[in-house]
């Protein structure tokens, strides 16, 4: 059990530059692509989170051999030998569900248990299985597994999700790449790491088209060579910053970010009073030294939409902010639980099912909390940065997921803050 925390001493203004890691949510699939790949692939920008070495265990034990060095990892899955992901490294990640369309492109069959991770309310893999058995596979459950077979093989097949899940449009698409014939998938989530992950693909000998979009066309292909692609920035980790920015009234320089995926994100900033400029192509700076105010409504939805990663940290930074934010969560269940730990700060927050009402107050006080999940964490990290006094936040082994040492970088722009 991790009992690590940080300690954060507020009041402290950032100023300064942070070059952003690679995407948490790109990364998983990209390493889960590589099973298909007969040879050897390369990733640039990986970041180091625990959900990435969850990662690594997973191929480790189908029988890949991983090695990283600084932010490069190479994946050789040549000598790949086992379709099944052992319940505990299944149980460490939620997006461990996206290995299973890769090992039944690879393999034909698979044996799986239920994913792990994040407690963030009913996410069911009804639209992965629905989708996988259009394409000639068979599931058969027993004793809290699920078996995958493909006694005929896996057949291209048209495919339309009733949701534009992310999971679910990057499992087919595995699935799809090695399979028999045309698969198409329509109603698709047309997420950034969605098109990232098509272009991994398609440099190993895909056929991928239209993957951003609502309809992704994949003409399946006898089998994929390795490859070399770099995995696009963290957009949320990007967002995740400029509210610590903003909650300080300081300035940073974001740089090895990626502008566009930030659409649904920079305009809100601007709303708020921050001055936002982007250039460089991978730059990104934010002032927030002059008065600021309250959004107004926020609504999460599926890209381009504003993303539900970014509801929590923005939801702290609203917490002192002059007058009403109103969030509607239209993605995922139970997403409010660090409300709660923001309210042992002072925050005033009332939450009632998918609506989340915040008052802005003058200031918030240190205080004792937990990570609830990876994104209440971060957003517990950004509040404390405002606190009066000392804020110790604990169960950080969620916040390690997706945010590479997150205090050596607010460290770096002027944050006093520790793990111990």
């Amino acid at each position: 059990m991790n009992h690590q925390k940080l300690i954060i001493e507020g009041g402290r203004r950032l100023q300064g530059e942070i070059a952003v890691q690679g995407a948490k949510n790109s990364l998983l699939p990209l390493l889960a692509a590589t099973v298909l790949c007969d040879g050897v692939a390369t990733l640039h920008n990986c970041p180091r989170i625990t959900d990435a070495d969850a990662a690594f265990r997973i191929l480790d034990c189908l029988g890949c051999k991983c090695c990283r060095e600084c932010s490069v990892v190479t994946v050789d899955a040549a000598k790949m030998a086992n379709n099944q992901v052992p319940e505990a490294l299944m149980q460490e990640m939620r997006s461990s569900i996206v290995f299973l369309g890769a090992i039944l492109g690879r393999c034909g069959s698979c044996r799986w248990s239920t994913p792990g991770g994040c407690e963030l309310g009913p996410r069911p893999i009804d639209y992965h299985v629905e989708s996988l058995k259009q394409m000639g596979v068979e599931v058969v459950q027993e004793a809290g597994y699920m078996n995958f077979t493909a006694p005929k093989g896996i057949r291209g097949a048209k495919i339309a999700l009733p949701f534009p899940s992310v999971g679910a449009t990057e499992n087919v698409m595995l699935a799809a790449t090695t399979a028999e014939g045309v698969t198409e998938i329509h109603n698709a989530a047309r997420e950034p790491e969605i098109t990232d992950l098509a272009e991994f693909l398609n440099k190993c000998g895909a056929r991928i088209a239209g993957a951003g979009g609502s309809t992704v066309v994949v003409e399946g292909v006898p089998k994929l060579s390795g490859a070399e692609h770099t995995v696009i920035s963290d957009r949320i980790v990007t967002a995740t910053y400029m509210c610590c920015a903003a909650i300080t009234r300081g300035e940073l320089l974001l740089s090895r970010t990626k502008q566009d995926d930030l659409s649904p994100i920079l305009p809100l900033f601007r709303k708020m009073g921050c001055s936002v400029y982007t250039y460089d192509k991978d730059k990104i700076y934010i002032n927030a030294r002059k008065a600021l105010r309250a959004p107004g409504k926020i609504v999460t939805h599926v890209h381009p939409g504003f993303p539900t990663d970014a509801q929590a940290p923005l939801m702290a930074l609203t917490t002192v902010l002059p007058g009403t934010t109103i969030f509607e969560e239209n993605i995922f269940e139970s997403r409010y639980k660090h409300a709660a730990e923001l309210g042992r700060l002072g925050a005033k927050i009332n939450v009632r099912e998918r609506i989340a009402v915040v008052e802005g107050v003058p200031r918030l006080s240190g205080a004792k909390v937990s990570s609830t999940d990876l994104r209440g964490g971060a957003a517990l990290v950004t509040a404390g940065l405002a606190c009066e006094g000392i804020t110790t936040v604990g169960e950080i082994q969620h916040i390690d997921r997706g945010y590479e040492a997150i205090e050596d970088a607010l460290r770096s722009v002027g944050a006093k803050i520790i793990r111990k």
